[in-house]
């Protein structure tokens, strides 16, 4: 169903109107009322998990195996994580005593939210951004991704009973350039909270400018994997097959190029390659197969056509797409299915080891030093994340130092404490999510003097 800009743009205003009017309620809760609701609304997810596992996978096209098991468990823990948080936060305090005077810092909500969350893991990276929200006790305008908003819907229809006040909350339905501009244009929405492409990042960068708007932009990666010849590889390829082709390589923190110290390449090349051509792409729904459909047609295409770029720059393709037959079950030959697929011998400036693919494809390719690799590494526009695979304590602190990444993994990849800062340098992004960090993006701190 067509929608036009017109109606769209008068959502987004009733949304912000609805959440502006429950500011004053909303906010004057205490954390701990704000938390008991968090939690209530947890419940509710976790009690429906099945229904939104299986919501998720077809909708986006990941494995229901994906969706059951990290998807929403995510977002049940996203709402929990920060209905305990915001109980735990101190505020700063200093004495001056000569000049008589006691400094403390206060911090207040800021108002109503902006919130754009991608596709790739719908209610995941949406309830990471609404439960710090109104834990904090802000409002919220949230608009999904029109490619994937089935799960948004379902979580909208358990607020009430969650104990969630009407106009906290609030969903647009609609595209980035209708919906999401109206909404990052709005003069009473002071902070937008963004994950997506570098691209949609810089629009509205210049979008909200003239608001001078708080922003959170967690963008695209080109993250490395560095592989050193004392590495565990029982360990390594197991891990970094999962890091480079879970959820159909559309994960941005998924690892897109692997440099294999000399030493070890060839073994290494040997035994992912194999490891990779046991990865089943098929029917989502079956609980065997280790990748899903991609978003669409395309993206599909999009994907693809790196592929062949890679091949006519004289690289070599070792297996998934054009090399390995895709045997699909007869309802989902007509599906948006890859291989995983490894690409070796292509050279750092080839588009394939510098723009993101998003999609299931890695690169392998060798290197000599650990003074090259860190060069080479860090020889991209992009800064979100990096694993460090070595037996030796002293080079994976020292090199994990000079990546250039928000995150680096040592040994292992997507563990993740959500206490700790989460975001990426250069075009991976502005700002930091994550306990402390989105407690500091969703509220406005105040200095208070006191001389007695």
């Amino acid at each position: 169903m067509y929608i036009s800009g017109k109606i769209l743009t008068r959502l987004v205003e009733a949304a912000v109107k609805a959440a502006k009017n429950a500011f004053p309620i909303w906010s004057s809760k205490s954390p701990l009322e704000r938390s008991q609701i968090l939690n209530k609304l947890a419940d509710l997810i976790e009690h429906d998990l099945e229904a939104f596992a299986q919501a998720e996978s077809k909708d986006q096209g990941k494995t229901i195996m994906f969706a059951r098991t990290v998807d929403i468990p995510r977002a049940v823990h996203n709402f929990r994580f920060f209905a305990s948080s915001i109980l735990h936060h101190t505020t700063e305090c200093t004495e001056m005593a000569s000049m008589g005077c006691v400094h403390y810092t206060s911090r207040a909500p800021v108002g109503v939210a902006g919130l754009i969350s991608p596709w790739n893991l719908p209610l995941y990276l949406l309830t990471w951004k609404i439960a710090p929200a109104i834990a904090c006790g802000n409002t919220v305008v949230a608009k999904p991704s029109e490619m994937t908003s089935v799960t948004a819907w379902m979580m909208c229809k358990l607020l009430e009973k969650a104990g969630v006040p009407h106009g906290v909350v609030n969903v647009v339905f609609g595209t980035g350039a209708k919906a999401g501009e109206a909404l990052v244009c709005h003069p009473d929405v002071p902070l937008i909270s963004f994950t997506g492409s570098t691209l949609t990042a810089r629009r509205i960068t210049e979008k909200s400018a003239p608001h001078c708007k708080r922003l959170s932009l967690e963008l695209g990666g080109k993250n490395p994997a560095i592989v050193f010849d004392d590495a565990d590889l029982t360990q390594c390829i197991p891990t970094t097959l999962r890091s480079s082709f879970a959820n159909q390589g559309e994960i941005c923190l998924c690892t897109s190029r692997i440099f294999v110290q000399r030493g070890i390449y060839s073994e290494f090349l040997k035994r992912f390659v194999a490891e990779a051509k046991k990865w089943k792409a098929g029917n989502p729904s079956d609980p065997t197969v280790d990748m899903g459909a991609l978003i669409s047609k395309e993206h599909l295409e999009k994907v693809r056509s790196y592929v062949k770029k890679a091949q006519a720059e004289g690289a070599r393709v070792l297996c998934g797409e054009g090399v390995d037959s895709l045997a699909l079950p007869t309802g989902n030959q007509k599906g948006y299915f890859m291989l995983p697929t490894v690409i070796a011998e292509v050279k750092d400036e080839s588009c394939c080891m510098q723009e993101e693919i998003f999609g299931p494809v890695t690169c392998v390719v060798a290197f000599d030093t650990e003074e090259e690799v860190i060069e080479r590494a860090n020889s991209v526009k992009y800064g979100l994340a990096a694993t460090v695979w070595s037996s030796n304590v002293g080079r994976v602190h020292r090199v994990a130092q000079r990546l250039q990444s928000g995150l680096v993994w040592t040994n292992c990849w997507l563990v993740r404490d959500l206490n700790l800062p989460f975001g990426g340098m250069k075009a991976s992004g502005i700002g930091r999510e994550g306990a402390k960090d989105s407690y500091e993006f969703f509220t406005e701190v105040k200095t208070i003097t006191i001389k007695h």
